[in-house]
């Protein structure tokens, strides 16, 4: 099960969402323009200015790089910017992640972003998936999305915390992949906890933000496993242009608060309209839906044959994960497509 997906990443032979190319192959005479609700992205990014003209002539400034993660530290709650190190994209930082935990055995929390295990497997670890957070506390890393994807799960941070620390006492690392945190109201990470003995936070812009073409996202954790993952990625990774979108973007409040609102009156509404169609809501985020029916796989035929792409899992024929329309003209073609479904 996937983050993002429905296609087979050609890299790592795990699902992911988002290929427009493999559903337009699958279904030629499916009317254009595709309307992609495969992957938990806001359709409603973040309004990108004019940026100077140096951000994409000149090589990043590291006092650049500094200020977006300051920025980042004070958006995510974290009080001390050393904490937080930015990455080129999450997918990015969850590769990294066997060179700054070490251990063989890492318990992953129900089923969720496949490219944890497959990363950690590839590595030489022994990943297993486990039913109950406090089973995390046996293996020398335990992980969790949190929010979950796709059904939502949520932990609360007091219980992580608490997990985190019982962790630590025996030389043992706790990660969580927010994801998918932003999206949520205030108090649902972990970061402001941060630095917490053994943990490290992974936290993604381009969902929340609607930007994931920037390929940027944040590692936060204590200031020296930050500064590991500097010297990992090395000088100039993030671009000129993530720099200066980042930085704007993560100090624009009133943004994120007005998106908070639209994504859950959005996954209401989206809520409704899938139930109207026969489908069992099973949860998920302001940003996607997991919804269930036992027709599951014939329905996603027919929304695909009419130009409209969504989340299946080989796993589970009966699932079927929704992304958020993006305007009125999409929500009236999904309408339509699941009333003649």
């Amino acid at each position: 099960m996937t983050k993002n997906g429905g296609a087979t990443g050609a890299s790592t032979g795990v699902y992911h969402g988002g290929d427009l190319a493999q559903a337009r192959s699958a279904h030629p005479q499916a009317p254009e323009p595709w309307i992609d609700l495969s992957t938990g992205i806001d359709p409603v990014a973040w309004p990108v200015p004019d940026l100077a003209p140096e951000v994409w002539t000149r090589l990043p400034e590291p006092a650049a790089l500094a200020a977006l993660e300051a920025t980042a530290a004070e958006a995510f709650g974290v009080d001390d910017p050393a904490c937080v190190a930015a990455v080129p994209g999450t997918q990015a930082a969850i590769q990294m992640l066997p060179r700054l935990t070490a251990g063989r055995s890492v318990g992953i929390l129900g089923i969720t972003y496949q490219e944890h295990a497959h990363v950690w497997r590839t590595a030489g670890a022994e990943p297993t998936v486990v039913d109950r957070l406090d089973d995390l506390a046996g293996f020398d890393v335990g992980l969790l999305v949190n929010p979950n994807n796709p059904d939502g799960r949520f932990v609360a941070p007091e219980a992580l915390a608490g997990l985190a620390l019982d962790m630590a006492r025996d030389g043992r690392r706790l990660v969580v992949d927010e994801a998918f945190v932003d999206i949520l109201p205030e108090g649902a990470s972990l970061a402001p906890r941060l630095p917490l003995a053994g943990t490290i936070v992974l936290r993604s812009f381009g969902k929340t933000w609607g930007l994931a073409g920037l390929r940027l996202g944040f590692v936060l954790s204590d200031a020296a496993t930050a500064a590991t993952v500097r010297r990992t990625i090395g000088p100039w990774a993030i671009s000129g242009p993530a720099i200066a979108i980042g930085r704007a973007a993560l100090a624009d409040r009133a943004w994120l608060d007005a998106a908070r609102l639209r994504t859950a009156a959005s996954a209401a509404r989206l809520d409704a309209l899938l139930a109207a169609a026969g489908f069992e809501i099973l949860g998920g985020t302001p940003l996607f839906r997991l919804a269930g029916k036992a027709d599951a796989t014939r329905v996603a035929d027919r929304l695909a044959a009419g130009g409209i792409h969504v989340r299946r899992f080989p796993h589970d024929a009966g699932l079927l994960r929704f992304g958020l329309p993006a305007d009125e003209g999409e929500w009236a073609r999904l309408m339509q497509a699941l009333c003649d479904q």
